[in-house]
């Protein structure tokens, strides 16, 4: 499923920005530490850990999506064989899990999601937990828990964002069910339509879609020799530790999280999943317990994408040039709020899409329902309204008779433009050039294999925020240091959730340390052992995470050459470090080990902790546009070519070629599976994956019935990486674990439009739909 990538770099900005371009390990192919381990099955992921006396446990889940939780009877389960222990909400010292989003309000106040740990007096979802059990065995964990009597009584539900924004509807929670509102208004929206020559209109739909990670949540915990609670889980945030502490109400110091190598995390375990109910368990019991979400479980519970409702009005001039959009965004947050106010504040940022448009007004909502929750999932917000605005620029350029290049070269943004909240953008956004790379690279069209068959082609542009809102001050640490033989050691706590982010801290320090790939080891996501990092979110970690590698390495080599100049007898500025030895520039040289040594009899420190802290700043007022909400933003362009059976609707892609600036490549190896990786995910999106929700009861708890795409459903996905310097990640790296999800939709949508006139506007793209718009059904 992998074409040969292609790499270019953009030559007048990486000239202008002084891309380094003599650099030893960054920029290489080179193969990540962990990748024979994962080939050859001897990676030991969550589920594979397993201790002495181990109890397991099992979470028992409302039947119900709303609904009176009147009495709840354990008694039966209790005496059950093999039972250690049934928890129920009055058993959790504090059972709400909190939230908070500092100095961020919207509409409708501050914003701090609640959630509770075990259903108290009611359930709000199908699938909320109730109970928890504790067995030596999973089979008697389960049919304890099968057990458990709990009568309910059943309550009205509201199953759809719009009726629950409508008066008198169920509420969900009792402050109401409008969770966030966003608004933005930049510039005179009616005197620019007024202006407009021609004036598009567009309602589109995105879907609930689910992580469908091939690892489900996973983790064994203990209480060690010490009292501390530990917990090895499978997770994106080591940063856990706090909410477990929380919950049992126990100083944060007595509860670690060890992170393994993910299996898939996508968002989906960026919110807590199986941590707390294990820390409850652990602490409950004094034993070991392993807790393993089986796929149907995983499916049902756990939180979904948003689905989205997208209104876009959209005024162009004959130019083609874009001078005014209104939009409306309604997303489903379900029965809790998770993420979804941070979620909507993405889609609303970015819903007017990478172009220059004077005049924008966007009214964001988001509502409780009785739906399964929503929260995080890659691309957080910022890759739904893909869908909505560059469907909308394909429909604006045949309008105008406009190629879909042309379209995008006319409105992309500029270097000093100002987004609509205004943010001003102060890199280099190469917009222009990656569409053109992306539509020349589809080549000759391919002819039709039959009449009935038809050939179309679509273009979609994106740009995704990388890093995390800059009021909320993010910081990341990293810790570097030598053995006394020459070898180094990066600890940090990142979790790697398979994007190569530990990999890419061995090159970033060998690299400035100037030490072989190979001798250096890393140690990651250990709350109580590594420097922490925060989270495997937000595409931040090689951002993040890079950037204190960076600086600890870079303070680390100036005490070291410091050391070695005195040694040699040198200036400082006459010694460098390459080849595991300090190098003068008359040609001596001082091997590692014996400068390491030199540094212990003069007391030089032979480690460094460097803590990176992003550009801050502070909350803004999005409707009156007063200033920058994320770091930078990384941009893209995908060219998709399809083919279209007119008898069936059964659509194939046949091409699609991803482009992406990326700043600098730190490993092309890596940065090409995760734009292979993203596409991929992102046709599943466009073309199959659909949580069915049928009155807050989900239909799709298989992957029977939950589609994703397999190897002969894509096509062989072509990368080009295209290099500015420009980001802010070290070496001028962006962030590009999300950016690639956002356009397949849009473009596929776009080529089926070309194929066959018809311009589908609910995702998935399905044939059934595509054969309902040609008039086949």
């Amino acid at each position: 499923m992998r074409s040969k990538p292609t790499r270019a770099s953009s030559t007048d900005v990486a000239d202008a920005v002084g891309l380094e371009r003599d650099l030893r390990l960054v920029g290489q192919r080179v193969i990540r530490h962990d990748a024979r381990d994962k080939v050859t099955a001897a990676t030991a992921f969550a589920a594979d850990w397993a201790m002495p006396g181990m109890l397991h446990g099992v979470v028992l889940r409302s039947l119900y999506p709303s609904a009176r939780i009147k009495n709840i009877d354990a008694t039966r389960a209790a005496s059950m064989p093999g039972v250690a222990a049934i928890m129920t909400a009055k058993d959790v010292p504090r059972n709400t899990l909190w939230t908070d989003v500092p100095g961020q309000t919207t509409a409708v106040g501050s914003l701090r999601a609640k959630l509770h740990v075990l259903a108290e007096d009611r359930v709000r979802h199908q699938g909320e937990p109730v109970a928890l059990v504790a067995a030596e065995t999973e089979e008697q964990a389960r049919e304890a828990a099968e057990a458990i009597a709990v009568e309910y009584e059943l309550l009205p539900g509201v199953f759809d964002p719009a009726q629950a924004l409508e008066p008198g509807a169920p509420r969900v929670h009792e402050e109401g069910n409008l969770l966030a509102h966003w608004r933005v208004c930049h510039g005179d929206v009616a005197a620019a339509f007024a202006r407009a020559a021609v004036v598009i209109e567009g309602d589109y739909r995105t879907q609930f879609v689910d992580a469908a990670y091939l690892e489900p949540e996973s983790g064994v915990a203990w209480i060690d020799s010490d009292g501390v609670i530990t917990i090895r889980v499978s997770t994106q945030v080591i940063e856990h530790f706090r909410d477990v502490a929380e919950v049992l109400n126990v100083p944060q110091n007595r509860v670690r999280i060890i992170g393994t190598y993910l299996g898939g995390g996508f968002g989906g375990k960026e919110d807590v999943t199986v941590e707390v109910y294990l820390g409850l368990l652990a602490w409950k019991t004094g034993r070991p317990v392993k807790m393993v979400w089986s796929r149907q479980e995983s499916l049902l519970a756990r939180a979904k994408r948003h689905p989205f409702r997208l209104r876009y009005r959209t005024g162009a001039l004959r130019t083609g040039q874009i001078v005014a959009q209104e939009i409306e965004l309604l997303a489903d947050a379900g029965g809790y709020a998770y993420l979804s106010a941070l979620v909507l504040l993405y889609a609303t940022v970015t819903a007017a899409g990478p172009y220059r448009v004077p005049a924008v007004s966007v009214d964001a909502r988001v509502a409780y329902t009785n739906n399964v929750p929503t929260s995080a999932m890659r691309g957080f917000g910022a890759m739904q309204v893909v869908f909505g605005y560059e469907s909308q620029m394909e429909r604006v350029a045949r309008a105008l008779g406009l190629s879909p290049v042309e379209m995008r070269k006319i409105n992309a943004l500029s270097r000093g433009d100002t987004l609509p909240v205004g943010q001003v953008v102060d890199t280099h956004v190469a917009l222009p050039e990656l569409a053109e790379r992306a539509w020349a690279a589809l080549g000759e069209l391919t002819p039709p294999r039959a009449p009935h068959v038809k050939i179309g082609r679509g273009l979609a542009c994106n740009f995704q925020p990388y890093g995390r809102i800059v009021w909320l001050h993010d910081w990341s640490s990293a810790w570097v240091g030598f053995e006394m033989d020459g070898s180094l050691v990066v600890r940090s706590g990142v979790p790697d959730v398979g994007g190569g982010q530990a990999s890419s801290l061995c090159q970033i320090a060998a690299e400035v340390l100037g030490v072989p790939l190979e001798q250096v080891s890393v140690y990651i996501a250990d709350s109580a052992l590594t420097p922490l990092a925060g989270t495997t979110t937000a595409s931040r970690q090689l951002y993040m995470s890079g950037n204190a590698v960076l600086k600890a390495s870079r303070e680390l080599c100036e005490q070291l050459l410091k050391a070695a100049a005195a040694v040699l007898g040198v200036d400082r500025d006459a010694v460098g470090l390459a080849d595991s030895a300090v190098r003068t520039a008359d040609g001596r040289s001082l091997p590692l080990p014996e400068l390491l040594h030199a540094c212990s009899r003069m007391g030089v420190p032979r480690s460094h902790l460097g803590v990176y802290h992003a550009p801050a700043g502070e909350p803004v007022d999005l409707e009156k546009g007063a200033g920058k909400v994320f770091p930078d933003y990384t941009y893209g362009a995908h060219a998709a070519e399809v083919e279209v059976d007119t008898e069936t609707g059964v659509v194939k892609v046949l091409k699609l070629v991803a482009v992406h600036d990326v700043g600098r490549a730190i490993n092309p190896l890596s940065v090409e599976g995760q734009i292979q990786g993203g596409a991929v995910q992102g046709l599943g999106y466009a073309l199959m994956e659909d949580v069915v929700v049928e009155k807050g009861i989900n239909m799709t708890t298989s992957f029977a019935s939950y589609l994703i795409p397999s190897a002969v459903d894509v096509p062989d996905v072509r990368a080009i990486v295209v290099e500015s310097g420009e980001g802010l990640g070290p070496f001028g790296a962006r962030g590009i674990g999300e950016p690639p999800i956002g356009p397949p939709a849009a473009a596929v949508a776009n080529a089926i439009e070309d194929a066959t006139g018809a311009r589908l506007s609910v995702l998935p793209l399905t044939s059934e739909r595509l054969a309902r718009a040609l008039g086949l059904m």
